[in-house]
C-alpha cells in the first residue's frame, strides 16, 4: 500500500530533470477540512493531492487557472490551499451543480465557461493546472487544430513569466502517443511533453508518485480493476522568464 510522504519528501521526489527549487507547503491539514465532501476525502489515498499541490509549487496567496476541473476533487482542495488571499480561475465548459454550489460560497474562485484556446484567466497566474484531461483535449478539434495545441498556447499566455504548468493524466504504451486518447482515454507522457514545449514552455519535472507498474497500459481507464488506480504520470513545466 503506498503511504504518505513528508512535504518535503514530496517536493523532491524522483525528478527525471534538474529542477528550480519549489517551496513545499503543509497542506495536510486541508484533507480533514470539514467542507470537503466525504466522496472527496475517500479518494486521497489514490490521488495523493498533497504530493500534487507542492510538487506545482501551491501555496497561500498564489492565482492559479484550473483546466477542465470535472467534478471539482482538486478544485475545492486548491481553493482552500491558496487561501482568502489567492484565486482559482476554473474553466469548464459543463460546470456540475456540486461545483457551482461550492463555487458560490468561496469568494475566492471563478467559475466560468472558458472555450479552448481562450483567455483562461482575467490576470496573470501563478500556475496552471489541469489533470486527466490531455487526452480528451486531444480528441477535440478546433478548425486545423485539436484542442491540446491551443489549449497549451492559452496556458502559456495566462502565466506570469517564471509560472508552472502542471500537467497529469494517464500514461498509455510506449510507442503508442496519442493513437489511444479516443478508445483507452491515455497519451504518452513523452508526446505531451514535445507538444508543451512546441509552446514555449521549458520541462521541468517528473513527478513518480502516482506510477503504477502494475498497469500494462492496455485497458480503458474506466475498467474495473484499474479504475483509480492506472499509471499516471506528473508533469511539471516552466514559462520562461525573459532574458535580460
Amino acid at each position: 500500500m503506498r503511504t504518505w510522504l513528508s512535504c518535503a519528501a514530496a517536493a523532491a521526489i524522483l525528478l527525471a530533470v534538474p529542477m528550480v527549487a519549489v517551496q513545499a507547503t503543509s497542506f495536510a491539514s486541508l484533507l480533514s477540512s470539514s467542507e470537503r465532501p466525504d466522496a472527496d476525502k475517500a479518494r486521497d489515498a489514490d490521488r495523493k493531492p498533497v504530493v500534487l499541490m507542492n510538487f506545482a509549487g501551491v501555496r497561500p496567496g498564489l492565482k492559479v487557472a484550473e483546466l477542465a476541473p470535472g467534478g471539482g476533487y482538486f478544485t475545492r482542495l486548491l481553493t482552500l490551499a491558496v487561501g482568502p488571499n489567492g484565486h482559482i480561475y476554473t474553466g469548464s465548459t459543463r460546470p456540475n451543480a456540486a461545483l457551482t454550489t461550492w463555487a458560490s460560497a468561496h469568494p475566492n474562485i471563478t467559475l466560468a465557461s472558458v472555450p479552448p484556446g481562450e483567455s483562461l484567466a482575467p490576470v496573470p497566474v501563478d500556475i496552471v493546472w489541469t489533470t486527466q484531461n490531455y487526452h480528451d483535449f486531444k480528441n477535440q478539434k478546433i478548425g486545423t487544430f485539436d484542442a491540446a495545441v491551443l489549449t497549451n498556447r492559452a496556458a502559456f499566455a495566462a502565466l506570469k513569466p517564471g509560472g508552472v504548468y502542471l500537467v497529469a493524466d494517464h500514461e498509455a504504451a510506449p510507442g503508442a502517443g496519442a493513437t489511444v486518447t479516443s478508445t483507452l482515454h491515455r497519451i504518452e507522457s513523452a508526446t505531451v511533453i514535445r507538444e508543451v514545449e512546441a509552446a514555449g514552455f521549458h520541462f521541468e519535472a517528473r513527478n513518480s508518485m502516482l506510477r503504477n507498474s502494475a498497469d500494462n497500459h492496455s485497458l480503458k481507464v474506466q475498467e474495473s480493476g484499474i479504475r483509480g488506480h492506472t499509471d499516471q504520470f506528473v508533469l511539471r513545466f516552466r514559462k520562461p522568464k525573459p532574458r535580460r
